[in-house]
């Protein structure tokens, strides 16, 4: 039988819907000999918690709730407390607004980070489907706002990509080598930050190579529903978009992947 070589962690918060969509297609499309799979739930107390404990293909962790934990420092704890359960060569963390394409979608990514023995860590750090002049127009955009804030030698932003506001693989997709989180002991929720920020900037430090899998590549093989959990739980965020344009947006994603038909799908729960 072969050994697995990857743990998938997957932390749940009151995402029924999206949950059982992204198990069932990992289900559908993964090797089961290939990969482990952990789902971390964090004090969802509901159906999606009941969904996960009835499936036997899964390791579920049920995390109790911390008081005045922010959303964020909680998934990337839970994360953490998954870490401890992983025994593979290889861990890879994904949203259960994650949604796998296809069966090469984790070949891909081993492929990938096993090109290069120095290589720590594969990913993305955003992943959607946007129009071609959408992403142009952003570009420059960001690009003006650079050179505007160096020629006025303002510091104090936030702008992506500069600075402590670094780029870094992101939790929806990022997967690692295990043996360098444990050498250097890192966690997801390292210096309290989002998860897997911090963690990438040590890898980087240490000198090890980080590589960023372009949208236009990675989107054959899965896609990401930008903030579904937050979108579905407003709760959680301070955003001021509407909920209902998110909501539009998630049903236009879920159409693309066909998904009235793998939630009828229910063979894939076995």
């Amino acid at each position: 039988m072969t050994t697995p070589q990857v743990t998938i962690l997957i932390p749940n918060y009151k995402t029924l819907e999206l949950t059982t969509l992204c198990l069932r297609l990992i289900r559908k499309h993964t090797d089961p000999s290939l990969a482990n799979i952990i789902v971390i739930d964090n004090a969802s107390h509901d159906a999606s918690l009941d969904y996960l404990r009835s499936l036997k293909w899964i390791q579920l962790i049920e995390r109790q709730q911390i008081p005045g934990e922010s959303p964020s420092l909680s998934h990337a704890r839970a994360l953490d407390l998954a870490l401890n359960y992983v025994t593979t060569p290889y861990v890879l963390s994904i949203h259960t607004d994650t949604l796998v394409r296809n069966n090469k979608w984790l070949p891909f990514l081993l492929g990938e980070i096993n090109r290069d023995d120095n290589i720590a860590g594969v990913g993305s750090w955003k992943l959607e489907s946007k129009p071609l002049h959408k992403h142009v127009l952003k570009s420059l955009e960001r690009w003006g706002q650079v050179l505007y804030y160096r020629l006025i030698q303002k510091k104090n932003h936030a702008l992506e990509g500069v600075d402590h506001n670094h780029y870094y693989l992101r939790s929806h997709c990022a997967l690692y080598r295990m043996d360098l989180l444990k050498k250097y002991q890192l966690t997801f929720a390292d210096e309290g930050e989002v998860a897997g920020k911090a963690m990438h900037r040590k890898l980087i430090h240490r000198h090890h190579k980080m590589v960023f899998i372009p949208s236009s590549v990675l989107l054959k093989y899965m896609d990401h529903i930008n903030h579904a959990t937050t979108i579905l739980n407003p709760m959680l965020s301070r955003r001021e978009k509407s909920v209902e344009k998110g909501m539009r947006r998630i049903q236009k994603n879920l159409e693309r992947f066909n998904a009235s038909a793998i939630l009828q799908n229910t063979s894939l729960d076995i």
